[in-house]
């Protein structure tokens, strides 16, 4: 079975304008809610690619059922442990083009709800399960909460873990299947400035040795390089009109692990992950099985 978790997920409320000006009264041309949160797209991509997951996380309030019923209306499993307080609203404005993003306050998550979320996965977990642990840690969370769930499921699940900051340091050291960092989040985890394929190589190497069996590096409208145990792959991204780069590297995840689920060789996991999270910028919404398909015959990899 495939799991998402998502620690502080988010109604996720967009906004589109022809000409936002600061100060005035504005209104929007058009406007949308939708359930937000990396571990939850993760299991939205799955679902439009056919393949069942059951999506994890902390909700409450309103918001919250707003998540819940609208992912269970789609059709996906879900397991939300609720909280006393309501889920945080993101407000995404799109000025013309230009995006930008107000993140909400996240609710307090108390012991009890994080005891109820260990239990389940020590219960639930099995072996050649796959876990995807994503997005950032609410302030009333410890950093280690990755690390403490890595430590408590068996250790041939499969972790995917994409976050940044202590909670990343402190995981990794634990041992991971697969990490997704982007280059801004190399050069802020080593304090450093990589920025050629030589460098970032070498720096996946290094996290690598600090406990990440394969390194993806996202590199934006770049492409991006891959890094196994046997072999490094880099490659570029197909051609299209980007709409919104919302999701997209969270779709990228997905396809990883639809090909996972699949039993595809690694690289082919790459090229699905690839055509996926291009799909999605894309798109206005997440990549679909067609839409990602569509795009499979147009990536380049290359084996350094």
């Amino acid at each position: 079975m495939i799991y998402t978790l998502t620690l502080n997920p988010a109604l996720d409320y967009f906004l589109s304008f022809d000409s936002f000006i600061e100060g005035n009264l504005n209104t929007p041309k058009e406007t949308y809610k939708l359930p937000g949160g990396k571990g939850i797209n993760v299991s939205k991509i799955l679902k439009n690619f056919n393949t069942e997951s059951i999506c994890l996380g902390f909700i409450g309030g309103f918001t919250g059922e707003f998540i819940k019923n609208t992912l269970n209306h789609d059709g996906l499993n879900t397991k939300f442990f609720n909280v006393n307080e309501d889920t945080r609203i993101n407000i995404k404005i799109n000025n013309n083009g230009l995006e930008s993003e107000i993140a909400g306050t996240s609710p307090t998550i108390s012991k009890e709800n994080l005891q109820e979320l260990l239990n389940f996965l020590k219960t639930n977990l099995k072996s050649n399960d796959i876990l995807a642990l994503s997005g950032s840690v609410p302030s009333s969370l410890p950093s280690s909460i990755y690390a403490d769930i890595i430590e408590s499921i068996p250790k041939d699940v499969k972790v995917i873990l994409d976050t940044r900051g202590l909670p990343f340091e402190i995981a990794l050291k634990k041992g991971v299947f697969l990490i997704k960092p982007n280059k801004d989040e190399i050069n802020e985890f080593f304090n450093s400035n990589f920025s050629t394929t030589e460098e970032l190589v070498e720096a996946g190497k290094k996290l690598q040795k600090l406990g990440a069996e394969n390194v993806l590096i996202s590199l934006g409208s770049k492409g991006s390089i891959f890094i196994t145990q046997n072999e490094i792959f880099i490659s570029g991204v197909p051609k299209g009109t980007l709409i919104s780069s919302n999701g997209s590297g969270d779709s990228m995840i997905g396809g990883f692990i639809y090909g996972l689920s699949k039993s595809l060789s690694l690289k082919e996991c790459y090229e699905i992950g690839i055509a996926s999270g291009s799909a999605t910028a894309f798109s206005k919404g997440l990549a679909t099985f067609n839409t990602m398909t569509n795009l499979l015959k147009d990536i380049k990899v290359i084996n350094l």
